[in-house]
């Protein structure tokens, strides 16, 4: 399934700029940059699950947000561009 992540992590907080860095090593396992703080993702329902349990993890609920926008298998396919594209490995995995 196709996903939309993004993220805004207060930096200002204790410990904000550690958790930032760790929330993006979490996507940029599974998906691709394609601005500051937002991902695109090609991933199944287990790597949803743990995707969540990762960030859910290493965020502070109390100051942090996360957003999953879920757009399915064909997502992808309604995506428009304008400037610069990063394109995201739809089938199969995706190697950085």
């Amino acid at each position: 399934m196709f996903i939309l992540l993004t993220y805004d992590v207060n930096v200002v907080s204790e410990n904000g700029a550690k958790r930032l860095r760790k929330v993006a090593k979490v996507c940029e396992s599974y998906g691709v940059r394609v601005q500051n703080s937002v991902f695109e993702l090609c991933v199944d329902s287990a790597q949803l699950v743990m995707i969540k349990r990762r960030l859910s993890q290493t965020i502070d609920e109390k100051s942090d947000s996360i957003r999953l926008y879920i757009l399915g298998k064909k997502g992808a396919d309604k995506i428009e561009v304008l400037g610069k594209d990063v394109a995201i490995n739809q089938e199969g995995t995706l190697i950085l």
